[in-house]
């Protein structure tokens, strides 16, 4: 599984993996919109945005991309399914999100935290890190 649910106290956590940077990007926007939306719809007009963010490092480059799509979700009432990447390097994203609009919110997030945010690569040569939440 790209994407696992993990206990934390107050908010969520989750722990994200994959083999490019890009299914490891893509891994964190789906589980972070599978909370938003549990069973996103089945019939939809393709909705498409463009995103483009600067940031220091691969960390801060996931935390926010994802704030990125979470304000876009908010503010269009869409969820995204997909993400196809034009530029991703260790600081520089561009990618169009490919969703739908939707009627409601399952749970509401209001950021993806850098608390234990850290993008490296593990013995394997994978992706990882593990995200907080607030919610």
């Amino acid at each position: 599984m790209p994407y696992e649910i993990l206990e934390h106290t107050a908010d969520l956590r989750m722990r994200v993996a994959g083999k490019t940077k890009e299914d490891f990007f893509s891994a964190a926007l789906e589980g972070m919109m599978r909370v938003l939306a549990e069973k996103p719809p089945k019939f939809f007009e393709k909705k498409l945005r463009q995103v483009k963010i600067e940031s220091p490092d691969l960390t801060s480059l996931l935390i926010d991309f994802l704030n990125e799509a979470l304000s876009l979700a908010y503010i269009n009432k869409e969820i995204y399914i997909k993400a196809v990447f034009k530029k991703l390097s260790e600081t520089i994203l561009e990618a169009e999100l490919e969703g739908a609009a939707i009627d409601g919110f399952d749970e509401d997030i209001k950021a993806a935290t850098y608390h234990e945010a850290s993008a490296a690569q593990n013995e394997k040569g994978e992706w990882e890190t593990v995200i907080i939440f607030d919610i």
